[in-house]
């Protein structure tokens, strides 16, 4: 028997008075995570403040650990963004229908997440007045980037990126916009009207509607992939023990998929419970989520064993020593609790009691991306801390100012998707309308076909003269 997804029965003039009804009167819980949110900013902004003044000492940066708290942050934002556009891509192509009625606020946190990660390198640089250099601008001084410095890499990378998501998260909402413009008032119908570029829904409209969908979502699948692989490049490309290893790009990317995955959860089972989404976020549909996460947490885990294994049978004895460092050295801690959350912990999703208990998923999303942050770190830190010159090797823990930006960089997210969920609507309507009625009618068809089948087992049974048929 074929679980359902969502209900069939569901009015469609029910749908969009759900999903609209979540965009307005928020109640005093939204006011409170949002004022939390605004706090968070705040602590980040008075820390970046005090680092301006005075300069980087505060956050500790110095030789040789050049990157630290800033780059392995920068790093966990980037991968949080794969998810959200890159699944919805792959599982609009394949045409999953599960994806419909989650892939709106999943491309949204794609697009919020690369926000996030942006501010990064320019709180990292130091001279954030000289940001701009990045840019392949023409100037009379005849200054242009340095191509060969991970710094442009990564400019370019997220610039296309966030472009890109912003275009395929803005395309899917125009019929979605169009019904905000029609219901709604004062100032929301003004800004509806201009975001949904005049839709009417006819045919010729759908039909280049969804051509150019299916455009960007082709387009959008290689381009996250390579993003990630240059994020990793800027390790790769070093010969520092640790970050010198040809299987970065997958492992970047698998980890990207993973950390993405586990926040849609977190974001899925919040937005089901606030907004009460039960007929729209259903059971089923947490579950193949949760099958997904735990298929993405073993291929990770077998790139983890890989690289251990060539670099314990590898020739370099610096990059053994870090190994052994990780393992028990004073990262172990944190070493252990990355290895824990990020492949024990997935065991979890196998069992199906768990995958439906929501609770349960909603703190394992939790730890399983507190797992991947501290890969991040990981990866950064043990290896400037014990790199190829002993004399130099230096362990250093982040500072308050360090934490007070990460901390803060979470409320920034946090107040993106706030404001996001109540301007925009962060369920597809016409998509979810398109799901019941291909459901609808194919249960419909099914049933049909039962009957007719049980109609001829009958036939056969009154007529003695099809017992050879």
């Amino acid at each position: 028997m074929q679980t359902k997804d969502i209900n069939e029965n569901i009015a469609w003039a029910k749908i969009n008075e759900d999903v609209l009804r979540s965009m307005e009167n928020p109640r005093m819980g939204y006011w409170v995570a949002l004022a939390a949110c605004v706090a968070m900013i705040m602590c980040a902004v008075l820390a970046e403040i005090y680092q301006y003044q005075v300069g980087m000492g505060p956050s500790g940066l110095n030789w040789p650990h050049m990157w630290d708290l800033y780059i392995a942050t920068f790093v966990f934002w980037i991968g949080m963004s794969h998810s959200g556009t890159l699944l919805s891509a792959i599982l609009h192509i394949i045409q999953a229908d599960w994806r419909k009625p989650i892939y709106r606020f999943a491309e949204a946190m794609t697009l919020f997440s690369l926000m996030t990660a942006g501010l990064f390198p320019i709180i990292h640089l130091g001279r954030v007045w000289n940001m701009y250099w990045v840019l392949p601008y023409v100037s009379d001084r005849g200054i242009w980037p340095n191509f060969r410095s991970p710094l442009v890499w990564d400019a370019f990378a997220i610039t296309t990126y966030m472009t890109s998501s912003a275009l395929f998260l803005f395309i899917g909402m125009i019929p979605d916009l169009a019904i905000c413009r029609d219901n709604a008032r004062g100032w929301r119908q003004k800004l509806y009207t201009v975001l949904s570029l005049g839709w009417q829904g006819d045919d010729r409209q759908w039909r280049h509607f969804r051509r150019i969908y299916l455009m960007m979502a082709c387009f959008l699948i290689p381009l996250a992939v390579s993003v990630h692989s240059i994020v990793s490049a800027d390790f790769a490309m070093s010969i520092m023990p640790g970050w010198h290893v040809t299987t970065f790009p997958p492992y970047f990317v698998a980890g990207a998929l993973y950390s993405g995955c586990a926040a849609i959860i977190t974001l899925f089972i919040l937005l089901r419970y606030f907004f009460r989404f039960d007929e729209y976020m259903t059971i089923p549909i947490m579950e193949k989520t949760c099958k997904l996460t735990f298929a993405i947490a073993m291929v990770w885990t077998y790139l983890n064993l890989i690289e251990f294994a060539a670099t314990w049978y590898g020739h370099d004895p610096v990059a053994k020593e870090l190994l052994i460092q990780k393992f028990i050295g004073p990262h172990a801690p944190f070493f252990w609790t990355m290895l824990f959350c990020g492949s024990v912990l997935p065991f979890t999703l196998a069992f199906e009691k768990l995958r439906r208990h929501m609770p349960t998923m909603f703190v394992v999303s939790l730890f399983l991306n507190l797992g991947m942050w501290l890969e991040r770190w990981m990866i950064v830190t043990p290896t400037l801390s014990f790199s190829h010159q002993p004399f130099a090797w230096d362990i250093m823990w982040p500072s308050m100012v360090q934490w007070a930006i990460v901390f803060g960089s979470f409320g920034w997210f946090g107040m993106l998707f706030l404001i996001f969920v109540k301007v925009f609507p962060s369920v597809s309507m016409y998509e979810v309308k398109e799901m019941v009625f291909h459901r609808r009618h194919y249960h419909s068809d099914e049933l049909e076909s039962k009957f007719h089948r049980r109609a001829g087992d009958r036939q056969s049974d009154a007529d003695p003269s099809r017992e050879g048929a």
